[in-house]
């Protein structure tokens, strides 16, 4: 019994020597670009804190980005990656800027999201755990069929 205690003690030493937190989850080598949430607060602007680190919503038709036409990409307001492209981007109607897919499938990843009463699939910028938006099953249908609802303030637009 003593032996079998001492091995879950050591297994639980381990795997916590080899986590530390940020922003209340664990940091691993699955988000190496992960900080605190003190850590984002420092470079990020306050609409962009609320949006990527507290998972806020802008409102809808009052964002930079949704009715943009010009060519370029939409970079990760907190790392710079790019992750989605003007190529990629369409008239939802919904007022913030959709997308039919990311321009790297690697650099996103869809968790799930049960805030507000529902379950919804969520898109978070792989290398942090920040929120970009939510991804449904609505797009166009000879695109692929996803609509990728991401929030402006989540991005920065490099125009080509």
């Amino acid at each position: 019994m003593k032996k079998s205690i001492n091995v879950l003690a050591l297994s639980l030493l381990i795997a916590f020597c080899g986590c530390q937190f940020s922003n209340g989850q664990i940091k691993d080598k699955k988000r190496p670009k992960a900080k605190t949430a003190a850590d984002w607060k420092k470079v990020l602007t306050a609409d962009q804190y609320y949006i990527l680190v507290e998972r806020g919503t802008e409102t809808p038709f009052k964002n930079p980005f949704f009715d943009n036409h010009q060519k370029g990409v939409y970079v990760s307001a907190a790392t710079g990656d790019v992750l989605f492209s003007s190529e990629d981007k369409y008239e939802s109607g919904t007022g913030w800027p959709s997308f039919v897919k990311p321009v790297d499938a690697s650099k996103i990843e869809i968790v799930t999201d049960n805030s507000f009463g529902m379950s919804r699939d969520e898109v978070i910028e792989k290398s942090t755990g920040l929120h970009l938006g939510h991804v449904f099953e609505d797009g166009p249908s000879d695109r692929g069929g996803k609509r990728y609802c991401m929030n402006s303030s989540a991005f920065k637009f490099i125009k080509k």
